[in-house]
C-alpha cells in the first residue's frame, strides 16, 4: 500500500492524541516529494530529519499558491479540479490543484457533520454572488455538495434577487424536521439585511458568514459584523466559516466568535515579525495552519492572518497583517 493511500484511509480516525504523529510523518512526505515545499526548505537550509515536533516544521508561505503548481508527487497525477481564490482582476489568484474533488467534498461534509448533525437534517440557502460569478470556487463546490447531500428541493444559489431569497427562506422553514442555514459572504449578508431590516419570518435561521467585503463595503470588526446582522436575523448569535482556497478543510464558530479546529486541522501562531518563531501555545500572533487533507499540494501553510489563541483550543482571527491581499475568507481588519 502506497503512503497516500495509507494515511487517506487512517485520515477520518485522526484524534488530538494521533495528530502530531500523523502531521510528522506527512511532513516528511511532502518534504521528499512536493517539488516547491522541497526547494524552499533546501534554500531555508532546514533539514526534516531534524524535525522532531510541529513547532519546529517551516511552514510554506501562502503565497506559493499563486506562484507555483503546489502538488505532492506531481508526475503521479493530473488535477481532476481547480479551485481558484477570489480576488480583483488586478490580483493574482491562487491555485488548487485537487487530484480527488471527492476528498474535498467528503472531508468538508464529514467536518461539517461533526459540528451541525446530519447533512439530511438541514436546507441550505447560500448567497454568494461573487464566488459565482468568478468561477472555480472551493466555497461554491462544498455549498453544492451539501445541498444535495441534504436532499433539499430547494435551490441553493442566489445572485442578487434578494425577495427571491427571502420567500426560500420563509418556504424552507416550513418543511418540518429541518433546520435552515444562510450562507454568505459578509458584504452578501449586509446588503440582504439592509434591505430586509428587521424580519419576524426570518428569526430562526442559522446564519454561517464566511468573511470578505471585497471592497464592496468598508471593512469592520467581526462583533460590528455580527451585531448588523443581528437586527434583520434575530438574537440569536451569528455562526462563522474558517476556510480558504489552499485548505481542504474548515473550522466553525458555532455563534460565540471562537473558531474550533476539526481533528484534520490544527493551528499554531507565530510571531507576526518571524516567521520561525512557532510555538505549540501563544497567545496571539500569525496562524500557521496544518491541514492533514492537503495530501496532495502541501499540508503546511503560513497565512497572512492574525489571531488570538485560547486556552480550549479555539482561536479568533483578528484581521489580516499589514500589505498582505484582501480575500473573500473569513479575515477582516
Amino acid at each position: 500500500m502506497s503512503f497516500r493511500s495509507d494515511f487517506l484511509q487512517q485520515l477520518p480516525h485522526v484524534t488530538p492524541a494521533t495528530f502530531e504523529a500523523a502531521a510528522l510523518a506527512l511532513f516528511r512526505h511532502q518534504a521528499a516529494h512536493c517539488p516547491p515545499y522541497a526547494e524552499y526548505l533546501a534554500q531555508l537550509g532546514r533539514r526534516p530529519a531534524a524535525v522532531a515536533r510541529l513547532a519546529d516544521i517551516p511552514f510554506l508561505p501562502i503565497e506559493f499558491f499563486k506562484t507555483h503548481e503546489v502538488r505532492t508527487k506531481p508526475t503521479d497525477w493530473e488535477a481532476q479540479e481547480v479551485f481558484l481564490s477570489s480576488g480583483t482582476t488586478l490580483q493574482q489568484r491562487s491555485r488548487h490543484l485537487v487530484r480527488a474533488p471527492d476528498l474535498y467534498r467528503e472531508n468538508a461534509a464529514r467536518i461539517f457533520e461533526q459540528s451541525y448533525g446530519p447533512l439530511t437534517g438541514w436546507t441550505f440557502l447560500a448567497l454568494l454572488p461573487s464566488y459565482l460569478e468568478q468561477g472555480n470556487s472551493s466555497l461554491v463546490a462544498m455549498v453544492d455538495h451539501f445541498a444535495q447531500q441534504s436532499g433539499q428541493a430547494q435551490p441553493a444559489f442566489f445572485l442578487h434577487d434578494h425577495a427571491a431569497l427571502r420567500a426560500a427562506l420563509v418556504a424552507a422553514k416550513q418543511v418540518p424536521g429541518r433546520r435552515v442555514m444562510l450562507i454568505g459572504v459578509s458584504y452578501a449578508l449586509l446588503d440582504f439585511a439592509a434591505e430586509t431590516g428587521p424580519a419576524p419570518e426570518l428569526q430562526d435561521l442559522t446564519v454561517l458568514e464566511t468573511g470578505g467585503m471585497k471592497g464592496r463595503r468598508r471593512e469592520m470588526i467581526r462583533e460590528e459584523l455580527h451585531q448588523e446582522l443581528q437586527l434583520a436575523f434575530g438574537p440569536a448569535g451569528i455562526h462563522s466559516e474558517y476556510g480558504m482556497t489552499e485548505l481542504l478543510s474548515q473550522a466553525y464558530s458555532l455563534g460565540d466568535g471562537r473558531f474550533h479546529c476539526p481533528a484534520p486541522m490544527r493551528v499554531l501562531l507565530r510571531d507576526p515579525s518571524d516567521p520561525f518563531s512557532v510555538a505549540d501555545y501563544r497567545p496571539d500572533g500569525a496562524i500557521n495552519v496544518i491541514d492533514l487533507a492537503n495530501v496532495d499540494s502541501c499540508a503546511f501553510i503560513e497565512t497572512k492572518d492574525l489571531a488570538r489563541m485560547h486556552a480550549d483550543g479555539g482561536f479568533e482571527v483578528l484581521g489580516r497583517m499589514d500589505n498582505s491581499d484582501v480575500r473573500g475568507c473569513n479575515q477582516m481588519v
